[in-house]
């Protein structure tokens, strides 16, 4: 009898077509940090538009940085007791080879740590909504340092490093309802608990000063979110990023329509705000979800999202925490959602045999789901409110009550966004014309 062959699995080799998909994918993520910029400075008074679009844009380069530097590999290195990852040859990226793969992908390993730098961006601008009109920018500038450093790339670790703990547990997060959302949106809250109200908070009018720049910055989130999603299977060789490519679509359709028939029922009345942040909250609630579910589950994920998430943002006023742009009520609640219903809706048949409770899979991944929820949440709260503590008492987090209310924008950045001394032909505009002829006045004669 001849002996067994046994035969071994073939290495990966390098994917042209998904590298070159990954690194679209990784531009439209890129996209989405200027795209929030846009969302969050519609959405502020006219005296803070370009402390807004900073907030978000300083993101780009400090976290780039420091990514370089080490992030990579606190976050995707060799793994240390399940909790935070290094590797020497991430340290400057100067250890990696050019055609060296990513852990058993067809990619190499620089596409896949600039897929993760561009998460890594976003998700303290994410932040900067609840903290609009009132920050230092230096201050900001320096939490964003501290904080990646602190939260984001050990919880990173956590949730998609090989080894951490929420990762080896089972916690379904395919592109960042923990990682990124409830992350972010707890930290958010964790900050403002610490600095406080904006002056005139609950008293003086606050609304959206240019709702079409909120609405184009939600187009071009809802636009770089396919690559936020679907890139997040690294490689579309089997469908999976296919039905996750799909699902990003159902769910936000279907979150901002149940967003804006609780506005009608609630309010009376359709709103651009209201599609626009109905958009945004599905796309927050599917983002841990849409590998797992079906496009039935992916339009249920979303209109359950869409509604509490419209009725979470009046709870500030309820209980009296100032999140200015709703970074709680849309990013922290819908990536609960999202997060949470994963032990519900999970087919068992897409990203994973794992099924949730409609599909006969019982209690256990829903349980999975809230130790990952309720860890990354509770972590980034209190770890958040120190870094704001330490900053607020040896810097000052706050500019004062004066240039809050004079504007923000000309006591940081010495700017305005727009130049109303120029509109309708004013002076600036005549400066190089004809002298206009000398008005000589008459007096009025009574018929």
């Amino acid at each position: 009898m001849a002996p067994a062959i046994t035969t071994l699995a073939a290495a990966p080799e390098l994917s042209a077509a998904n590298t070159g998909f990954m690194l679209i994918c990784s531009a439209l993520v890129m996209l989405m940090t200027p795209a929030l910029a846009f969302f969050y400075g519609g959405m502020v008074r006219v005296k803070s538009t370009l402390n807004m679009l900073m907030m978000s844009f300083i993101s780009l380069g400090i976290v780039t940085i420091l990514w370089v530097l080490y992030g990579f590999s606190l976050a995707f290195g060799t793994d240390s007791g399940s909790i935070i990852g290094w590797s020497s040859q991430y340290v400057g990226l100067s250890g990696i080879g050019v055609t060296e793969l990513w852990d058993g992908y067809t990619i190499p390993v620089y596409v896949f740590a600039v897929f993760q730098l561009m998460f890594a961006i976003l998700t303290p601008a994410l932040i900067s909504g609840a903290l609009a009109d009132r920050v230092k920018f230096t201050a900001w500038a320096l939490f964003i340092a501290l904080w990646v450093t602190v939260v984001y790339f050990p919880v990173a670790h956590w949730v998609w490093g090989s080894g951490g703990w929420l990762f080896e547990m089972g916690v379904i997060d395919f592109a960042g309802g923990t990682a990124v959302h409830i992350n972010a949106g707890a930290a958010a809250l964790g900050v403002i608990l610490v600095i406080g109200k904006r002056v005139g908070f609950k008293k003086d009018p606050m609304r959206p000063h240019s709702l079409p720049l909120v609405m184009l910055g939600a187009g071009l989130l809802w636009f770089g979110w396919f690559g936020f999603n679907a890139g997040s299977w690294l490689g579309n060789d089997d469908g999976v990023g296919a039905v996750m490519f799909v699902n990003t679509q159902v769910a936000t359709a279907a979150a901002m329509l149940a967003w804006l028939a609780y506005e009608k029922i609630r309010h009376g009345s359709f709103t651009t705000l209201g599609a626009a942040s109905g958009a945004v909250a599905g796309l927050v609630a599917i983002t841990p979800a849409g590998g797992s579910v079906s496009p039935l589950g992916a339009i249920a994920v979303g209109a359950i999202a869409g509604l509490v998430c419209a009725m979470a943002v009046g709870l500030k006023y309820k209980f009296g925490y100032d999140d200015s742009l709703d970074v709680i009520g849309v990013h922290l609640v819908g990536g609960v959602i999202g997060s949470l219903l994963v032990g519900f809706f999970a087919t068992g048949g897409v990203q994973s045999d794992a099924k949730g409770l409609f599909y006969g899979g019982g209690l256990d991944q829903l349980g999975k789901q809230a130790v990952g929820v309720f860890a990354v949440l509770a972590y980034s709260l209190v770890a958040s409110a120190i870094l704001a503590l330490i900053i607020d008492k040896t810097m000052g987090m706050r500019v004062s009550e004066d240039d809050e209310v004079s504007g923000i924008d000309q006591v940081e950045h010495a700017e305005t966004a727009y130049d109303f001394s120029g509109a309708g032909g004013g002076a600036s505009s005549r400066s190089t014309a004809a002298p206009a002829p000398a008005v000589t006045e008459t007096k009025k004669v009574d018929a």
